[in-house]
């Protein structure tokens, strides 16, 4: 996989999606041998990158769901970006009890989650999901000409009835929008994100040059950090390898935070990395 854009990890199995993809990757950290694919919809994209970029899907996320109604064992949501109307798209993927894919992926509608973001985003781009104790949250990400992170909350119990079909589509309950500054003088953006055990999480975001959320920019560097329970940024730490992280899993290990990461190079000809690294948790005041 080339642009790797988000990742769950569930025990030794890694769960990576792509943006340029309409399929899973899936991986198992306990060797090194090549990953599997698991397609999300149907039909095949073009090969070039014009073409391939103007009808992908665009999944810029993935999280794991809790257990609900008809996924007693949880799930997965592949989450399009929405930056399009080609991109407003998810997959829900049954997982089993031992967090392996159980069944076909279901298609699910967007439009009427994400279109009224657009009264606060006009450049919408939904770049990280992730779900905290009674909540889904998904990242907004800038870019150098709109700079506007944001995080975007929903009750889980509502998200949960509309995915069953039992209820409307959920409205944001809060808006919570961050400054994560410049790094080498280009606004640093969310890129991913994932919920820590006490209510606060982790997010990953890059510096990329581009002034929409359509276009592809140089990329001058990655950065990771801390939220809080209460909202507030806590830690914000550059990484030394310059690449452009998308997608970040978070492990808590007493005082530290242990960290898997993808990236996306914007080249089908160079594989995506998987980093790790270990984040101090900061002190609390």
């Amino acid at each position: 996989m080339s642009a790797a854009s988000g990742l769950v990890r569930v025990g030794e199995r890694l769960y990576v999606v792509a943006d340029d993809e309409n399929a899973l990757g899936v991986f198992d950290l306990s060797n090194d041998g090549a990953g599997q694919r698991f397609r999300v919809f149907e039909g095949a994209l073009p090969a070039g990158h014009p073409e391939r970029k103007a009808t992908k899907p665009d999944l810029e996320a993935l999280t794991l769901l809790p257990a609900f109604p008809d996924h007693p064992f949880g799930a997965l949501l592949a989450v399009g970006s929405g930056s399009r109307p080609t991109r407003l798209r998810a997959a829900l993927v049954p997982l089993d009890n031992r967090g392996e894919i159980d069944g076909a992926a279901r298609p699910v509608d967007l439009t009427p989650l994400l279109e009224p973001l657009r009264l606060h985003f006009p450049e919408l781009n939904i770049e990280g999901a992730f779900v905290a104790p009674d909540r889904l949250c998904l990242l907004q990400r800038g870019n150098r000409a709109t700079p506007v992170n944001a995080c975007v909350t929903f009750t889980w119990p509502e998200v949960e009835r509309w995915l069953c079909g039992a209820g409307p589509a959920p409205a944001a309950v809060s808006i919570t929008r961050f400054d994560l500054g410049l790094l080498h003088g280009t606004p640093l953006c969310f890129t991913d994100g994932c919920a820590l055990p006490d209510g606060g999480w982790v997010f990953c975001a890059a510096a990329e040059d581009t002034p929409d959320s359509y276009a592809d920019g140089r990329c001058l560097g990655s950065a990771v950090g801390v939220v809080d329970a209460a909202g507030s940024v806590r830690a914000l730490e550059a990484l030394n390898l310059v690449c452009k992280v998308e997608g970040i899993d978070a492990t808590l290990r007493g005082d530290r935070i242990d960290l898997l990461m993808v990236t996306d190079a914007d080249d089908r000809d160079l594989p995506a990395r998987l980093l790790s690294a270990t984040l101090s948790l900061p002190p609390t005041s």
